[in-house]
């Protein structure tokens, strides 16, 4: 019989989904425990690979077992979970169709970039720091609809994948701001101050009354800052296809981060996936700010 599993995990931890030789992996992790619980060999096949750093929210896999399994489905979710490594978790495992495939009848996914323009410590993990002085997010968002439609993305691919053809169908591909969960709930907004109490600086005083004063050093008051404003200082990459090829998404970011530093036109997304080549397109952004959050069936 034939079962699906619903798990999510933080990629930081593994060399990506697939199992890689003398490194672990989400693919590995997710087969020796249902092994061990099941009493047999168990093989999982997921929704899609995912690079090395990459996160993944509801991602899909099946695995086969003949037989019904020995434990309630609550029961067994518990037992997975428990003994996972606590970067994997198992929201659910259901009994499914023998023809359903994790990878094969998806018929949409959908990925999700992070980046963020000023330090953030509570980010660095899951968000990319884009330390350039600007960035053009009309512009990147109108290079965004050349993405759209079916086409032949081999401009954004990684070469040595095994696909059989590069051509994907783009349904959404956007740019949009955000304010971070840990900025909403500390109420940490623009125009918002702290004040820290009982830990006081000098005053600054200037010019020549404050040298004639004598009072420049004694007077002392609360260190008080204002944090700057999330506006525009984070954002999120969003898009939605019937497949992806390898390293597509994070080729695609890096190219779209060119046009939003003005070192090429919208058009010029256009003019890549009609002739151009890997080496022509923008880099690859790094791995840990990307997510997989959606696999539609």
């Amino acid at each position: 019989m034939r079962y699906c599993l619903s798990l999510s995990y933080d990629g930081c931890a593994f060399c990506g989904w697939q199992i890689q030789p003398n490194a672990p992996s989400v693919q590995a992790s997710l087969e020796g425990v249902l092994s061990r619980l099941l009493g047999c060999g168990v093989a999982v096949t997921g929704a899609g690979r995912t690079d090395t750093a990459v996160h993944a929210v509801n991602y899909i896999a099946h695995f086969d077992y003949y037989g019904i399994l020995p434990f309630e489905a609550a029961d067994f979710t518990y037992k997975l979970n428990a003994m996972l490594p606590r970067e994997v978790v198992v929201h659910s495992v259901t009994p499914v169709a023998d023809d359903f495939h994790a990878r094969f009848s998806a018929r949409r996914r959908e990925y999700t970039y992070f980046i963020h323009r000023r330090k953030d410590p509570f980010l660095r993990s899951y968000s990319w720091q884009c330390g350039y002085p600007s960035l053009d997010f009309e512009a990147m968002n109108e290079a965004c609809r050349h993405l759209l439609g079916t086409h032949d993305f081999s401009c954004f691919e990684k070469t040595g994948g095994d696909n059989k053809t590069s051509i994907c169908t783009v349904f959404e591909a956007s740019w949009h701001p955000y304010t971070p969960s840990h900025i909403q709930l500390l109420n940490t907004e623009e125009g918002t101050v702290l004040q820290i109490h009982g830990h006081p600086r000098p005053c600054k005083r200037e010019g020549p009354a404050a040298a004639g004063s004598g009072r420049g050093r004694s007077e002392a008051k609360a260190i008080c800052d204002t944090v700057p404003s999330a506006v525009s200082d984070y954002w999120f990459f969003r898009i939605a296809a019937d497949r992806f090829l390898r390293n597509m998404v994070r080729a695609t970011v890096g190219t779209l981060i060119e046009v939003g530093r003005g070192k090429h036109g919208p058009e010029w997304v256009a003019e890549l996936i009609e002739s151009g080549t890997r080496g022509d397109a923008g880099e690859s952004v790094p791995g840990h700010a990307l997510f997989l959050n959606k696999v539609e069936y």
